[in-house]
């Protein structure tokens, strides 16, 4: 066998291997998506587009799933707000120069099992704002629902509504709407950044 034809079948093999694994690992994610129930995952830039998108997708599931009206309509008014959330922080980083592409993407899933739903969302946050954001969320998982509830119409008679939504009303939408904590988690990435986790429970 020449030189250029062992060549030529190794070089096939390797393509091979690659495309072998690489369906391999695909599948490996499928089955892991599958066993922790993973309805719909996404991670990049949240547009308006892909926010409708989501949500319709996530809509039809809901119904497809024929959850209780209740538990339907609590688990996509949860979904708007998370999302909405992200899609406004995705307009701040924009706006913000010293943000490189990779720092504006976000990343969003929701999962189901036998007793409740989970909904997880993670984007990057200046490291200035990390505090604050500790604080506020603090603040709203040591209230009760009728706290929640005045503490809401505090926020919304104070800073009223802003262009791109509810002003500061977000957390204290998700918490109402979920009747759970908020679990969160800031990762330092360096000096200038953090990840901001945020984990919903809802129960069915």
């Amino acid at each position: 066998m020449s030189f250029e034809r062992l060549k030529t079948k190794c070089t096939l093999v390797s393509n091979i291997s690659e495309k072998t694994e690489m369906k391999f690992d695909i599948y490996s994610f499928y089955k892991k998506m599958e066993h922790n129930d993973i309805m719909l995952s996404f991670k990049g830039d949240i547009t308006s587009e892909l926010l409708t998108s989501m949500l319709q997708i996530m809509e039809t599931k809901l119904e497809n799933l024929d959850e209780q009206p209740k538990v339907r309509k609590k688990v996509y008014n949860v979904l708007v707000e998370c999302l909405q959330n992200l899609y406004h922080h995705r307009d701040e980083m924009r706006a913000d120069m010293s943000f490189d592409e990779v720092k504006k993407q976000a990343i969003f899933m929701i999962s189901r099992n036998a007793v409740e739903y989970n909904i997880m969302t993670g984007n990057f946050v200046p490291s200035y704002k990390v505090a604050t954001l500790q604080e506020r969320i603090d603040k709203i998982n040591a209230m009760g629902k009728d706290q929640l509830k005045q503490y809401y119409q505090d926020v919304l008679s104070l800073e009223g509504f802003s262009e791109k939504g509810g002003g500061g009303l977000g957390f204290i939408d998700i918490a109402r709407k979920s009747g759970q904590k908020l679990n969160y988690e800031f990762l330092k990435i360096d000096e200038n950044f953090s990840f901001f986790s945020l984990y919903i429970k809802i129960s069915q």
